[in-house]
C-alpha cells in the first residue's frame, strides 16, 4: 500500500484518483511514499527518506527544494498547462479593464456614497476623466508561447488584436497549437518596440530576472501597458516605479502585489488570482494525483522538473526502476547484474539529465518474491546507483 500526504487542502476530485485498496490518504505520516502540495513551503522541511515523489498542483516550485530532491532521486512533478485557462482568462480581463480604466472608475464610483440622487448627475460629469481606448487593432506582444502564452495569443486575436509572439524555445506542441495569425518577432527588442500591451509567461531563471528594466522600457512605445502573471522578479521595480510615474509605461498589471507595488502610480495590483478558480484548482489536483499514481505503480515519469521524462508501456510484468549518475557503462553494469540472477530483458528505456540518469527495465521472465530485496540490494551496490525501486 502506497501512503499518501498533502500539505495543502488539495481538491477531493484529486484525491479521489487515489481512491482505491492500493492507496491511503495520511497527512500525519512521516514517511509517505508521496507529497502532494501547493504552496506549501518545503525548504526547511525534513522528509523521511522513504519519500519517492512529490507533485506540485501547480507550475512553480519555488517553494520545493528542487536541487536537494535531485540529489537524492526524489521526482518533483508540477502540472504544466492544468491552469492555462484561468490564467489567459484574468490576463485578457485585466487587459480590457485596465484600458478602460475599469479599475480607477470602480473605485471613484464609491466615493459617492451618500450623495443620494445627486449620484447619477456626479457619474455623468465625472465620467470623462475615465475614457478608456479599445484594444481592437492594438498590438499584443506575448513572451513565452508556453500553454499559457499561446492561449492569449490565439484569444487576442479572437478580439481582433494584432498578436507578436516570442519564444526562442518554443516547443513542437505548442507551435501546432499556435496560431498562424501570430507574428514572430525574432528578438525580443522587435516585440519590446512594436507593442501597445506586452504579457510574460515565463519562468524566473536568472537570465530573465529584472527583464523589464530602464533599459528595455525606453524600447517601448510610452503608454505601454505591461501584464505579469508570471513572476514578480521578472521586473525592476525601482525602475518600474520611475516609467511609470514619468507615462513612459501606462499601466503595470501583475498579481504579485508587495510594499513597493501599492506605492506605483497606474499600477493595478492583483491578488495572486491567475489560477485561482475552481476548475484551476481540481484540473492541477488531478493531474498531480495522476502524474504521482503512475509513477508509483509503473515507474513512468511525466512533467518531472528534475528527473527525465521516461516512458514504458506497462504490461504487469516485474519493472526495475534506477537513477543513477549520468556516466558510462552505468546501464551495462544493471543490465550485468540481471543476468547474475538468469533474468531475460522484456524491454528497457534509459533517458539521461544533465549529471543524472533514469532507466526502467522489464523483465521477461518470473521473478521468485524471494529474489527481490537480494536484486534490489545488487544494484544498490553499483557506484553512481542513487536508488532502485522494483515494481
Amino acid at each position: 500500500m502506497y501512503t499518501i500526504k498533502t500539505l495543502n487542502n488539495i481538491a477531493e476530485c484529486g484525491l479521489n484518483v487515489f481512491n482505491n485498496e492500493n492507496y491511503k490518504i495520511d497527512n500525519n505520516s512521516e514517511n509517505p511514499d508521496a507529497i502532494v502540495l501547493r504552496s506549501f513551503n518545503m525548504h526547511d522541511m525534513e522528509i523521511d527518506k522513504n519519500i519517492k515523489a512529490v507533485a506540485r498542483a501547480g507550475a512553480g516550485v519555488n517553494n520545493i527544494p528542487v536541487s536537494e530532491y535531485t540529489e537524492r532521486g526524489i521526482v518533483v512533478f508540477n502540472t504544466p498547462g492544468a491552469n492555462a485557462n484561468a490564467v489567459k482568462e484574468l490576463v485578457l480581463t485585466t487587459i480590457m479593464a485596465s484600458s478602460r480604466n475599469l479599475f480607477d472608475g470602480l473605485t471613484w464610483t464609491k466615493t459617492l456614497e451618500g450623495q443620494g440622487e445627486e449620484i447619477p448627475k456626479l457619474v455623468e460629469a465625472g465620467k470623462k476623466q475615465f475614457v478608456g481606448k479599445e484594444i481592437k487593432g492594438k498590438t499584443l506582444g506575448v513572451i513565452g508561447l508556453g500553454a499559457i502564452g499561446a492561449l492569449v495569443a490565439n484569444n487576442a486575436l479572437d478580439l481582433d488584436m494584432d498578436v507578436i509572439g516570442f519564444d526562442p524555445f518554443i516547443s513542437v506542441d505548442t507551435a501546432w497549437n499556435l496560431s498562424r495569425k501570430v507574428q514572430r518577432a525574432m528578438t525580443i527588442e522587435e516585440l519590446f518596440a512594436n507593442s501597445d500591451y506586452i504579457t510574460v509567461h515565463v519562468p524566473f531563471t536568472d537570465k530573465t530576472g529584472g527583464m523589464f528594466n530602464e533599459e528595455t522600457f525606453n524600447i517601448m512605445k510610452p503608454g505601454v501597458h505591461i501584464l505579469n502573471f508570471s513572476r514578480g522578479e521578472l521586473v525592476n521595480e525601482k525602475d518600474m516605479a520611475v516609467a511609470l510615474e514619468s507615462g513612459i509605461v501606462g499601466k503595470y498589471i501583475t498579481d504579485f502585489p508587495n510594499e513597493n507595488v501599492l506605492k506605483m502610480k497606474n499600477a493595478v495590483p492583483v491578488p495572486h488570482l491567475g489560477a485561482s478558480t475552481t476548475e484551476s484548482e481540481e484540473n492541477c489536483a488531478i493531474m498531480a494525483a495522476r502524474q504521482v499514481k503512475e509513477f508509483l505503480e509503473t515507474g513512468n515519469i511525466k512533467n518531472s522538473v528534475n528527473l527525465p521524462n521516461a516512458y514504458l508501456p506497462y504490461k504487469g510484468k516485474r519493472r526495475v526502476t534506477a537513477y543513477h549518475e549520468n556516466i558510462p557503462n552505468m546501464v551495462g553494469q544493471i543490465t550485468s547484474a540481471l543476468s547474475n540472477y538468469n533474468l531475460n530483458i522484456a524491454d528497457m528505456v534509459n533517458r539521461s539529465r544533465g549529471n543524472y540518469a533514469y532507466t526502467m527495465i522489464d523483465i521477461d521472465n518470473e521473478v521468485n518474491g524471494d529474489v527481490i530485496p537480494s536484486l534490489e540490494e545488487k544494484i544498490n551496490q553499483i557506484e553512481g546507483i542513487i536508488n532502485v525501486r522494483i515494481i
